[in-house]
């Protein structure tokens, strides 16, 4: 599938949700066609001590991203490439457009019960979700990986944004906290592929972050979220 837009996700990640619905208002609104694909936190995170370097939920919450890019991998191999949307946006319906987290097991996110649900919204079979544990699908979410860390490097995270691949330009985020409306969804939409489309141009970027304006995080949106400091681009533990 030839799209304008590669959008590389994992779905557990709020901000790549944040940034997956504003990329769906500027598509409608310029007619792009996305290509919804696969980056896990899980598995480019492998080779760190999760212990060490992040809080305590993180590994069984980038687990259970994993979990879901296997069904979402089977569900790509046996209905198309065009089914992958709308699977990503049930997922992100229950995990993130739901209420607060607090209270629920940490991976509550790959149950199951969830990834049913979700792909029978999507219009896909509930026993796709019988591949939540099929690891032999890894193989292939790391190479996905791996080819969206090769357009922006590896000091990045999710999502990363491909405007017209080939050969167009790659860029991590933008990471955002508020949804903009239609008219400031193009608007930003033409700052960051011009700032990103400038040769030379590597980076602007601040680690202080509001929460998104998200059910999940409790954050309305009429209000703003509290400030947090994403040390290195995570809220990895400071040493």
């Amino acid at each position: 599938m030839k799209a304008d837009i590669n959008f590389y996700f994992d779905p557990i990640c709020p901000f790549a949700w944040m940034t997956s619905k504003w990329i769906r208002i500027v598509r409608a609104q310029r007619n792009y066609t996305v290509d919804w694909r696969f980056i896990s936190l899980r598995l480019i995170n492998a080779h760190l001590d999760y212990g060490s370097h992040f809080p305590p939920e993180y590994e069984a919450q980038h687990t259970a991203g994993l979990r879901l890019l296997r069904v979402a991998s089977a569900v790509r191999e046996r209905h198309g490439r065009e089914a992958v949307g709308p699977l990503y946006a049930a997922y992100g319906a229950r995990i993130l457009e739901s209420g607060p987290d607090e209270g629920r097991e940490p991976g509550w996110q790959g149950t199951p019960e969830l990834a049913a649900d979700a792909l029978a919204e999507a219009g896909l079979p509930a026993s796709l979700a019988e591949h939540l544990d099929d690891t032999s699908r890894d193989a292939g979410i790391q190479a996905e990986s791996d080819e969206a860390l090769s357009l922006t490097g590896k000091d990045v995270g999710t999502p990363i944004v491909h405007f017209e691949p080939p050969d167009g330009v790659a860029f991590f985020g933008p990471v955002i906290s508020r949804l903009p409306d239609d008219r400031q969804a193009a608007e930003l939409w033409d700052h960051v592929v011009g700032l990103a489309r400038f040769p030379g141009f590597a980076e602007l970027k601040r680690s202080l972050r509001e929460q998104p304006q998200l059910p999940s995080f409790g954050v309305t949106a009429q209000e703003a979220g509290k400030v947090e400091d994403w040390h290195a681009g995570s809220r990895r533990l400071k040493k």
